[in-house]
């Protein structure tokens, strides 16, 4: 979502809590080939600037127009399998999600071999039905991306077969997507008024990045994560909890926060004495566990809420309030400076993106 820059930041929606669980650091944002340029940069449309079209110049004068052009993107960095048909002029064609929510429940989050096996049972359907619900066949591809990190790297290299399976066997190009990149530049698929330069906030399970964008493939890293991001917190506290989080912490934690006051427990903002971008969430994690465990709240037996008392469950909703209040406070007062940083370097900004991985079961 976009919002106008103002001197004070309006507190951020809240769904921005639930999240995907990414586990690799973060690497140095790249874009990896021309057609991926090309498909992001929306040169064609009519709202962007004559200045970006000199931005994403084609390979040669052979390559063919912006809307023939048709991509493949598959995405198996952690615990859904994806894939999706793009037009090169932005249009979405289909998109065909996986889920892995009962492995997730089943194994209280992510397990790096579990969720191999699911991608390699899934991504052959999966890529299929995105083929099929486009109306096109491999043939008509011009080329297929695919994410190749941050992820899980068992997960990774199922979609990067896949990827190099289908760019073989058709004689097409394999463009290599940097996944928190990817979510920097996807909302200039659907807002083509979107222009350079603008600041996006990236959170996930594994990744708060704060970054100012000057152009594609040109990026400046404002803050990121120290320790634990946000992600992390919310599911973890939300097990704790005793939630049922087969749709995920971040929703489980949020529906209980709605039964609860978030001024009931004076959890401390993480990094309030440092004057930088950066993000830490594992200070955080840690108090609400020692408020659960000096409740008598029995975090660790795994206690499900479903067999709590009316107190207990509005202890419980309590603490989930006053977590949630703090967590999204400091994802305020960290986009606060780096919209000043942003605007001391580039004072022609007027977006702010809040990009983050939603869970896809119910809040897509």
């Amino acid at each position: 979502m976009a919002a106008t820059l103002l001197p004070t930041l309006s507190p951020p929606v809240s769904r921005a809590a639930a999240f995907l669980l990414l586990r690799a650091p973060p690497k140095p944002l790249r874009t990896h080939h021309h057609l991926f340029r090309s498909l992001l940069s929306s040169a064609s449309s009519p709202s962007t600037p004559a200045t970006l079209r000199s931005l994403a110049p084609m390979a040669s004068a052979a390559t063919p127009d912006r809307r023939d052009l048709l991509m493949l993107g598959i995405e198996t960095s952690c615990d859904d399998t994806a894939a999706a048909v793009v037009r090169g002029d932005g249009e979405i064609l289909s998109q065909v999600v996986s889920s892995q929510a009962d492995l997730l429940v089943k194994y209280g989050g992510v397990a790096p071999k579990m969720a191999e096996e699911a991608h390699s049972l899934a991504i052959d359907q999966v890529v299929q039905k995105a083929l099929d619900d486009a109306h096109v066949s491999e043939s008509d591809l011009s080329a297929v991306a695919v994410t190749v990190g941050p992820g899980l790297s068992l997960c990774l290299r199922v979609g990067v077969h896949k990827a190099r399976t289908i760019a073989k066997a058709f004689g097409l190009p394999i463009v290599g997507v940097h996944h928190m990149e990817a979510h920097a530049l996807v909302s200039r698929l659907v807002n083509k008024g979107l222009d350079f330069p603008f600041l996006a906030l990236l959170i996930s399970g594994g990744h708060n990045l704060l970054i100012l964008a000057h152009n594609l493939g040109d990026y400046v890293q404002l803050g990121t994560t120290v320790d634990d991001a946000i992600g992390e917190a919310y599911d973890k506290s939300a097990r704790w909890l005793g939630l049922d989080i087969r749709k995920g912490g971040g929703p489980a934690l949020e529906e209980l926060a709605l039964e609860g006051d978030p001024n009931a427990i004076k959890f401390r903002v993480p990094m309030r004495q440092h004057k930088d971008c950066n993000f830490s969430y594992a200070g955080l994690k840690t108090q609400v566990r020692l408020a659960i465990e000096s409740r008598n709240l029995r975090c660790t037996d795994g206690i499900p809420i479903s067999s709590a008392t009316a107190e207990d469950r509005q202890l419980r909703a309590d603490i989930a309030a006053s977590f949630q209040r703090v967590a999204v406070l400091h994802l305020e007062e960290r986009c606060q400076r780096a919209v000043e940083w942003a605007l001391k370097m580039k004072p022609s900004i007027n977006n702010f993106e809040v990009l983050h991985q939603i869970n896809m079961l119910g809040l897509a």
